[in-house]
């Protein structure tokens, strides 16, 4: 096990290096050598549980493997884990900014490796290792790292500065770092006058409470202008920890009279504070602005300022929107290690125990699991390790409250309890456990991207690729009655106290659409056309049953009785099915509950339970996948984007949510190819280390042979396979499965080797040949004669692929792929093909022999057949297939009956002789070129009455 060490008193620098590092050695754990900075403290009170921390009483030394030093070359700074350097089985790794280049030091730790430069802060150096190795990073990751840099530079302004910090800083910013998260954590640099003004603004600060936001103003007279004023209100702000402060100085002018400068800033959500000062003719942007005024009544002005910013503020979002309900719980009498079991299925933290009646009793977080484990009581009950009278709230509590809680004690998890109001009189003590608000609903919430608005003090920029109003833009881009029919749909689940989501693909292609086609914003945008539409149904669990989906489902049939009503699955997934409405088109609208879902073992079957709408975006596959647009009041048209979707959007790439979700499904490294080359992205690298990992893990050894799983897993693969060897696309999306050796999903010999690459675009020349001649969409299926069997363009490429494995494994890949009866035959009688028509066709030399020979096989197996064949024998097929097929002869049974004979076996073989005559040119040439129809008619009425006299 590799362990990463921070030093005691831990700065942002160490634990930022150490959350890089951690990324670098997947697997390592995180400890704090003993104690923190208060503001780390502060910090990691929220964020604690998104880094692999471990308390350092968790560990066993003896199966410590590696020890990474992060931010020091000193034992005295480590604490009591400076007694792991001495383990003789450890190998120590020392990362570090102190010392390098022209600044020698010393240390007193041994150490096999040593990444000691002369830059700003350790973490540079990790960023350095993430960039180079492709890594990417989550906001909540890059956040903590920017920190590390920021605060050991001083924001850049330290002499010890480089540029290198600069550019880690640059990086760890466009993987989403949070800027307002760095700006509060971070301390800057601070003039002496502007120290002896801050002093003096401090003792004339006002305040007052809105919405558990602190207000603050203050005015100052100022005997001359003093630069830095902006510092001063940020730095005013954080002191007073005030959530917006407006503050006013006037300053003699150069003439005559006095000047004033209003200055605010803002970090309240949903305010915006360049508008406010629009009307003092003033400017900025949302969270700063800025005004000027000459001979000013700082009074009145900062008083109806502070009034508009007061009637800007929202309501705060309350537990009942943040909270995962229904919680997942369990009693007193659970083992230790059926808890860990419990925590490792669903992802959870911390776990509600309740009683027999409900009630809750305790709470048991991952950190006291794991100190019970470690000392070896896996056997016992959580009842002696929880924590008992847990700190609760309701289901009203609002964000800043639930803050201030997790922060004053330290907490991860506060379970949502609401009173029994159904008999208030008869249990007046007893409360519902209804909801749980994690560290990471906060954090999600904290952290999610708001969309950008236009900042009238800067140059131009681009033009943003993000709507400011997403449910505006999609009812622009919505034809009106798809739009009526979401609205309705909204409408129903509001009645019934339900929250309704647009989910996945929808809101994908929304934004995208917008990315790449910005002139959309135009006055008649050019309809999105959605034809798969997911709906989730989240809320109150209260109100909310497993069933809801159908329930809304059948509701909208009411109104929509032409649409058909499809209900499957075990959670009553339901879909309405519009097929060439007149007014919807054809239109597929899936509407489920908010589910999540567990793989028991990898490859399985998910095993699907109710949840929440961030369980139900978290079970997704890639991030750009797993965002929703709120359809229901309040807060309708809230985005979420709980995993980066939009910045991988913007990115243009296709990134995977779970290390694991190759390995628990591994049609996705299909699904991942399918979309990036769909939608022209790239696969993200840690993505594509993810899928080689799971490829040469040997998973799909694991999904053949009596395995329960296998079927419905190859039924998944060969939907995938149908979908990408159908598109117009499949080119580079058969080359991407090559590159990834992700055709071994197929069967571990098979792989995308130069001659079959030729051969299967010698198949897709047939194709198109067969297409063109019968005039029928590239993408349709063939009957290139009147008697075969449609041929399907998809099907065919991937018989292709097949026909590459060895005779014996042919059909039983195909037949496990559960492909059509003439596909299995055809594989399974190609080698017997390819074996016996090159000596059959070598003896062949006239058009009716070669016909003669081939016509005995379907065309299907004859492409199959020639393009593993050399030139002579593929040119004969060719000529066969793309000539000779389509020949007829010049009579028919009708003309045979009209020059006497009698209906027979024999009608047979004289047509057959006319079909040789005429494919080897005897009947339809003269002695100065081609015939007409009449006069060939006329021959072979005489080649018949010659070659068969006798009339039965």
């Amino acid at each position: 096990m590799d362990i990463i060490l921070c030093h005691t008193t831990a700065d942002f620098d160490t634990l930022g290096a150490a959350v890089g590092l951690s990324r670098l050695l997947p697997g390592s754990r995180i400890v704090l050598a003993g104690g923190a900075h208060p503001t780390v403290r502060d910090f990691l009170a929220l964020h604690r549980d998104e880094y692999a921390l471990v308390e350092r009483r968790s560990v066993n030394p003896q199966q410590i493997t590696g020890l990474h030093v992060v931010d020091t070359q000193w034992r005295s700074r480590l604490g009591k884990t400076a007694d792991w350097l001495d383990l003789p089985q450890v190998e120590i790794r020392v990362y570090d900014h102190h010392g390098g280049g022209d600044r020698p030091a010393s240390s007193d730790i041994a150490a096999s490796h040593r990444w000691v430069e002369a830059v700003g802060a350790a973490t540079t150096l990790i960023v350095e290792q993430l960039q180079s190795q492709s890594i990417a990073l989550n906001p909540i990751e890059s956040t903590v790292m920017a920190l590390g840099i920021h605060v050991d530079t001083g924001s850049l302004t330290f002499d010890h500065s480089t540029a290198r910090d600069a550019a880690a800083l640059a990086w760890l910013m466009a993987q989403g770092a949070t800027v307002a998260m760095v700006a509060e954590y971070v301390n800057p640099s601070f003039s002496q006058p502007l120290q002896a003004l801050l002093t003096q603004a401090l003792d004339r600060l006002h305040s007052e409470t809105y919405h558990n936001h602190s207000i603050a103003w203050v005015t100052l007279d100022l005997p001359e202008f003093l630069p830095g004023l902006s510092n001063l209100t940020a730095q005013l702000r954080e002191l007073t920890d005030s959530s917006a402060l407006l503050l006013g100085v006037t300053y003699p002018a150069k003439g005559e009279g006095r000047r004033g400068v209003v200055i605010g800033r803002s970090a309240i959500e949903g305010t915006d504070l360049g508008h406010l000062f629009q009307t003092w003719g003033g400017g900025g942007h949302g969270k700063a602005a800025s005004l000027t005024l000459r001979e000013p009544d700082l009074p009145l002005v900062l008083t109806q300022l502070r009034q508009g910013l007061i009637a800007q503020i929202p309501d705060p979002l309350s537990a009942r929107e943040l909270m995962s309900s229904p919680v997942r719980t369990i009693r007193p009498s659970t083992s230790i290690t059926e808890a860990q079991r419990i925590l490792l299925r669903y992802g959870h933290s911390g776990l509600s125990v309740v009683n027999k009646a409900g009630e809750l009793v305790g709470i048991i977080s991952r950190r006291d699991l794991d100190l019970a484990l470690h000392h070896g009581f896996g056997h016992a009950p959580v009842k002696g390790y929880m924590t008992l009278n847990p700190k609760t709230i309701t289901p009203d509590t609002s964000l800043p409250a639930i803050e201030d809680l997790m922060v004053t004690y330290d907490i991860g998890r506060l379970p949502v309890l609401q009173g029994d109001d159904r008999h208030p009189d008869r249990h007046p003590d007893r409360r519902q456990l209804v909801g749980i608000v994690t560290r990471t609903d906060v954090l999600r919430q904290r952290h999610r991207q708001d969309f950008p608005t236009p900042d009238e003090t800067q140059p131009p920029q681009p033009a943003c690729p993000w709507p400011t109003d997403p449910q505006g833009l999609l009812r622009s881009r919505l034809l009106p009655q798809l739009w009526e029919l979401l609205q309705t749909a909204a409408a129903a689940a509001h009645r019934r106290g339900w929250h309704l989501y647009l989910v996945g693909g929808g809101v994908r292609d929304l934004l995208l659409s917008q990315l790449l086609a910005p002139e959309t914003q135009s006055h008649s945008p050019k309809p999105l056309i959605l034809q798969d539409i997911d709906l989730v149904v989240d809320g109150f669990h209260e109100a909310l049953t497993e069933a809801a989906g159908v329930e809304l489902a059948r509701e909208l049939q009411q109104v929509y009785p032409q649409a058909r009503l499809d209900i499957h699955g075990q959670f009553q997934t339901a879909a309405l099915l519009w097929h060439h409405d007149p007014v919807l088109g054809s239109l597929w609208l899936d509407i489920a509950t908010a589910r999540t879902e567990f793989y028991p073992y990898p490859a399985a079957n998910p095993e699907v339970e109710a949840s929440s709408i961030q369980q139900d975006l978290y079970r997704r596959d890639f991030s750009i996948n797993a965002l929703a647009l709120r359809l229901t009041a309040p807060r309708s048209g809230l985005l979420l984007d709980f995993f980066g979707g939009l910045l991988d959007l913007q990115a243009r790439q296709v990134r995977v949510l779970h290390a694991n979700s190759f390995i628990e499904d591994p049609t996705r490294i299909y699904r991942a190819v399918r979309f990036a080359v769909r939608l022209n992205f790239s696969i993200e690298a840690q993505t594509i280390s993810y899928i080689r990992y799971a490829l040469q893990s040997g998973v799909y050894d694991r999904t053949q042979g009596e395995n329960p799983i296998a079927p419905a897993l190859q039924t998944r693969l060969r939907s995938e396979l149908q979908l990408i060897l159908g598109a117009s696309y499949w080119k580079p999306a058969l080359q991407l499965l090559g590159h990834l050796q992700a055709l071994g999903c197929l069967h571990s010999s098979l792989t995308l080797t130069p001659p079959l690459w030729d051969q299967v675009r010698r198949v897709d020349h047939y194709l198109r040949w067969l297409h063109r001649s019968s005039g029928t969409d590239p993408a349709s299926p063939l009957t290139p004669t009147a008697t075969a069997s449609p041929l399907y363009p998809w099907l065919l490429r991937l018989e292709t692929l097949l026909a590459a494995l060895a005779p014996p494994w042919r059909r039983s890949v195909a037949a496990k792929l559960q492909l059509p009866a003439e596909s299995l035959d055809r594989l399974g009688n190609l080698a017997t093909a390819l074996e016996t028509l090159p000596a059959q066709l070598d003896h062949c030399q006239r058009p009716s022999q070669i016909y003669s020979a081939l016509q005995p096989y379907d065309v299907a197996t004859l492409v199959l057949v020639a393009v593993q064949s050399a030139i002579p024998l593929r040119r004969k097929i060719w000529h066969y297939l793309s000539q000779w097929l389509m020949v007829k002869p010049p009579l028919n049974g009708h003309d045979l009956q009209q020059l006497g004979y009698r209906p027979g076996p024999q009608f047979k073989v004289i047509l057959d002789r006319l079909l040789g005559s005429e494919l080897d040119g005897e009947l339809g040439n003269g002695e100065s070129g081609p015939v007409s129809e009449t006069a060939r008619k006329d021959r072979a009425i005489a080649f018949v009455r010659h070659h068969f006299p006798h009339r039965p």
